[in-house]
């Protein structure tokens, strides 16, 4: 997809749900939650609180929302594709740097909603990682393709901490 069909995508998604205050107000609010991983680390931090027999499982998640975090982080430092810069798109949200590929937001809740829905039984991904995806779209920090790429690593950052935990027993 080229940068001219990307941008309106997110014209396209500004213009309709992203044209609503209280869509903005909620995307700002995922985007706080899932700076550096933190709401999930947070979330994977009460867990093993409150569940002391999957502690470890518990661990898994924040190990593997901040594990997924710090590739993307690593491979926008690579890349260093810009975030969108056309006049059209609005931006809602400050951010931490200017590079855009891979969402490190769409990186680490994908990372994070995988492990829970592992943990839970519950289909948390189908749940969190659309919200989160559109929130970056609505809030004109990503392009379509970053927040794909970032749920695909996130996917896989998942399957890396399920194949550790299956290796070494941990229940």
């Amino acid at each position: 997809m080229s940068s001219a069909s990307e941008v309106r995508v997110l014209q396209t998604v500004q213009g309709t749900v992203g044209s609503r205050p209280v869509v903005v107000r909620a995307a700002r609010g995922l985007s706080h939650f899932g700076e550096h991983a933190l709401g999930w680390v947070a979330v994977a931090g009460a867990g093993a609180v409150l569940d002391k027999p999957r502690r470890r499982r518990w661990a898994g998640v924040a190990a593997g929302a901040v594990g997924a975090h710090a590739a993307s982080i690593i491979i926008k430092r690579v890349v260093r594709r810009p975030r969108p810069n056309d006049p059209s798109v609005q931006v809602n949200v400050s951010t931490p740097s200017k590079l855009s590929f891979p969402s490190s937001h769409a990186t680490s809740t994908t990372a994070a909603a995988v492990l829970l829905g592992r943990l839970t039984g519950l289909p948390l991904p189908a749940v969190l990682v659309p919200p989160m995806l559109l929130s970056r779209l609505v809030l004109g920090v990503h392009y379509p393709s970053d927040v794909l790429a970032g749920s695909a690593l996130g996917a896989v950052s998942a399957a890396a901490v399920l194949r550790a935990e299956q290796k070494f027993g941990v229940k």
